[in-house]
């Protein structure tokens, strides 16, 4: 079936994805400054690098609505309101946020894409609905660090990095205060989660 992308539900799902996006970075960028205000900079990062990789995803959706611009497009959804004042529960309800774009949203968008007669937009949807499962991954992972007073210690000696300066330590816990640069334990990360861990180290 192809239909005319003007009446098509697609359009509406772009919109709705678009918005999604949108308010994903935003709230994102919010659980990052509470992180920042609570000395724990290594998960404002993790707030602000997903934050980062939404807005790509919101602009891959908007590119796709050009062919309507200069008009309005009317949509109805449902967003969540995650003003939760502590850590943990911003990162389990992001996980949740990730997973039901991954499972529910964006699979759904990208049949409807696929019926429509629109691949393009099937494979953005199937595509960046991959990315948003790695997202509930990503902060699934450090909300079980955090759940399990891991953060910043483990059971094995491993190494750390500092976020700041880039000093790498090995032990059972990143230290009280890096070393090199003096920064506080809240900018170490466990060097195997860092998304730029070089080839080797």
């Amino acid at each position: 079936m192809s239909v005319d992308f003007q009446n098509s539900e697609t359009r509406l799902n772009l919109m709705r994805a678009f918005a999604g996006e949108s308010q994903a970075r935003n709230r994102y960028t919010f659980a990052a400054g509470l992180a920042r205000r609570q000395g724990m900079y290594v998960l404002e990062q993790v707030f602000t690098f997903t934050a980062g990789q939404e807005q790509a995803h919101a602009k891959v959706f908007y590119d796709q609505l050009e062919s309507l611009c200069g008009q309005t497009v009317k949509v109805d959804g449902t967003y969540p309101v995650d003003l939760f004042p502590d850590l943990l529960r911003q990162l389990r309800a992001a996980q949740h946020n990730e997973y039901q774009e991954w499972e529910h949203d964006y699979a759904g968008f990208a049949k409807v894409a696929k019926e429509e007669g629109f691949p393009q937009v099937y494979r953005l949807f199937s595509e960046i609905a991959r990315v948003e499962r790695i997202h509930g991954d990503r902060f699934g992972a450090f909300a079980q660090l955090l759940e399990k007073e891991q953060l910043f210690v483990s059971d094995v000696s491993m190494r750390w990095m500092c976020l700041h300066c880039g000093h790498i330590v090995e032990g059972s816990a990143a230290p009280a205060a890096c070393p090199v640069c003096k920064h506080p334990q809240g900018y170490f990360i466990r060097l195997e989660l860092s998304p730029w861990l070089p080839a080797g180290a």
